[in-house]
């Protein structure tokens, strides 16, 4: 059985970055360090979306950026610039090559395709039991998710962003190339949070994709009906669908790492990286990669690594409203698409905000349910 100092189980977003890291940073140089995932990452299986000002650190992978965004309500039409930030997009195939190549230059990390069965935890070691074979390791950071522990819990509501995309090709020039479609909520809402996401390539390719922030996913059918329906309401004419893309992102409050252990450390989606309030999880990703290879080279618990703040219970109250009375999402984000500029609620999001500009953010919003959440929260 072989042993390593490090165990990263899942080569997606988060396990990538965190090998990457511990690959490339000297004070790792004596560890041995293995990656593990069934797959062999070679298919476009995601993508993945962030803003951020100017240049970054993926702008060599990055597939397209667009420079203004498309918010749509009931009563509200806003086209957008959003500079000093840029929309950007990353396919997961792109993201994997990249990073499994760099990889490949650590002598100190081991890429290993393997199936992981369980993971037992001893006083001394984690033993990783995979289908070829079982590991030995003195940390295991694990990036496998599990609905069922999630919805086992009362205290925090669990609603899931689900969605179903097209890559659509028209005969017909109707995408706007330079503005991506961050949230159209003109569609009928059905009782639900919905709402068309789209990502222009050109004038005649683009992902169209329907998203839910609802409790219940719906039959494959149901997605695939409200995107023709919107294409035929943009009169693409005659179109061809290139790939398809389905997922699912668990949104709740749920303090995820409280699962973790100082040898089992939850990470990714399972470790509750993943924003819950809009399921946004990869530049949030990166950011806890960074500090938590911090907390590791200065040997601190793994305990004190990830902890509630303030946007936290922000997004607590988001998920109370609507995990009460779904069809609130529409309302509270046309409101704060009309009263707020899109840098201030992009910053807002990204969770860099002061306490003042919170304020301003949240006044922005309904008052009523929000107070109702509130009030119920604390009493």
């Amino acid at each position: 059985m072989s042993s390593y100092d490090h165990i990263i189980i899942g080569a997606g977003a988060s396990g990538l970055l965190l090998a990457d890291a511990l690959g490339r940073d000297d004070f790792f140089n004596d560890k041995k360090i293995l990656l593990l995932d069934k797959d062999t990452k070679r298919k476009n299986d995601r993508t993945w979306c962030f803003w951020e000002k100017g240049e970054g650190a993926f702008d060599a992978i990055v597939h397209k950026t667009w420079p203004k965004i498309y918010f749509a309500g009931k009563e509200t039409a806003l086209h957008q610039a959003i500079a000093p930030y840029q929309y950007k997009m990353l396919r997961g195939v792109d993201f994997y090559h990249h990073y499994l190549e760099k990889i490949k230059g650590y002598a100190n990390v081991t890429f290993r395709n393997d199936e992981i069965l369980s993971v037992e935890e001893t006083a001394e070691s984690v033993r990783v039991n995979g289908k070829n074979e079982s590991y030995l390791g003195k940390v295991v950071f694990d990036s496998r998710f599990d609905y069922k522990k999630l919805k086992e819990q009362q205290k925090y509501p669990v609603l899931q962003q689900h969605f179903l995309g097209w890559f659509v090709k028209t005969e017909r020039p109707v995408f706007h190339i330079d503005e991506a479609t961050f949230m159209d909520f003109s569609i009928p809402q059905k009782g639900n949070t919905r709402f068309m996401y789209v990502l222009p390539f050109s004038e005649t390719e683009a992902l169209v994709e329907y998203t839910l922030f609802s409790e219940n996913v719906l039959p494959r059918e149901e997605y695939e009906a409200a995107i023709a329906t919107y294409l035929d309401e943009l009169k693409t004419g005659p179109y061809e669908i290139i790939e398809v893309e389905q997922g699912n992102i668990p949104m709740s409050s749920y303090a995820f790492w409280s699962e973790s252990t100082n040898k089992v450390i939850k990470i990714g989606i399972a470790g509750g990286w993943a924003k819950p309030s809009t399921g946004y999880a990869f530049y949030n990703s990166a950011k806890k990669v960074e500090k938590l290879v911090n907390y590791l080279k200065r040997g601190k618990s793994v305990s004190e690594f990830q902890r509630k703040n303030r946007f936290w219970f922000y997004d607590l109250l988001l998920l109370d409203i609507l995990s009460r009375n779904n069809s609130l999402g529409q309302k509270i984000f046309e409101s704060l698409f009309k009263k707020r500029n899109p840098q201030l609620i992009l910053k807002f999001l990204g969770e860099d905000t002061s306490l003042f500009e919170d304020v301003k953010i949240i006044m922005a919003c309904p008052k009523r349910p929000f107070l109702g959440a509130l009030v119920k929260r604390l009493f």
